[in-house]
Formats: structure tokens, sequence, C-alpha cells
């Protein structure tokens, strides 16, 4: 399982309207990168393509989400942030400990949204309850991806140890 380092970045462009105005508008995107620097140049490159004219990057924070269950479906063209409380037991008091953990899920509405993180976590052992589920602003994600053929930057590492 991959470790990611999710950042929310804010993108200010002017997007043309469909009556034809221009309006500035602030768009969040995530994307999976090492360090704020990274998560900028990241979001930079990914977003060229796809808007003409100038923007900005007017904000990178960190986003704390453990896991992302995203769809291929045309339909879940929209990001929920869930809130699960994995439920464990105490061995020496007997006590319920609730962890909190939060869970980025792509679907069409809240409905779906359950659904998609119920299937997701059909293979985890522990117990959970979903404490909240609300619609974010994120307009998209950009997971890491390494390029065919790319090598670990230290592969002989483990070896030297």
């Amino acid at each position: 399982m991959a470790m990611h380092n999710w950042f929310e970045c804010k993108i200010r462009y002017e997007k043309t309207m469909e009556n034809g105005m221009t309006k500035k508008v602030t768009e969040p995107y995530l994307v999976d990168a090492l360090s704020f620097t990274e998560a900028e140049a990241r979001i930079i490159e990914e977003m060229t393509p796809f808007l003409s004219g100038e923007f900005t990057v007017s904000d990178i924070k960190r986003a704390n989400y453990s896991e992302l269950f995203n769809s291929e479906e045309e339909a879940a063209d929209r990001w929920f942030k869930c809130k699960l409380f994995f439920v464990t037991l105490d061995e020496k008091s007997g006590a319920e400990k609730k962890t909190a953990t939060q869970v980025l899920v792509q679907a069409s509405d809240l409905r779906d949204a359950v659904k998609r993180l119920d299937e997701g976590m059909k293979g985890t052992m522990a117990d959970y309850v979903i404490a909240s589920v609300a619609e974010t602003a994120i307009m998209d994600v950009y997971p890491y991806k390494a390029e065919p053929g790319e090598q670990p930057e230290f592969p002989d590492a483990a070896k030297t140890i």
C-alpha cells in the first residue's frame, strides 16, 4: 500500500461563463506530493493544459485523508469527505476506543458516497462507524503516478543496511 501526502491546492483564474462573461474563480484540487514545493509544481503541471490564460496557485495546505476511493463512473463527479471512527476494544479495561480518520470518496450524490465508502471498506477487518459525510468543493484529484520504467531514487539502499 502506497503512502500518500495529500495537498489541497487552490487555483485562481478567469473562467468564461456560459453567457460569455468572465469571472475570477478559485477552485480547490487535491494533489499527491512529497512537499509543498512539489505540490505547487504538480498542480501547475496538471492544470496548464486545461486553462488558457494566466492562473495562480493561491493557497496550498495539507489535507489529512487516510484513503481515497475514486470511481470510473461518468456520473460520479463530486468528492465527499467522510469521517470514520474505527472501533476497537481496549484489552485491559474492555472499554470501546474510537480512532477517527478521514476518507475521500468520489460519487454522484450522498447515497452513492455512502455506498462506495462501504464497498471500499469491505476488505478491512476493523469495525467502523460513519460519523459524517459531506460534499467538498474539490474539483479533481491527482494521485502520484510513477513514469513507466521509473526506478526508485535509491534502489540499492535496502541492501547496504
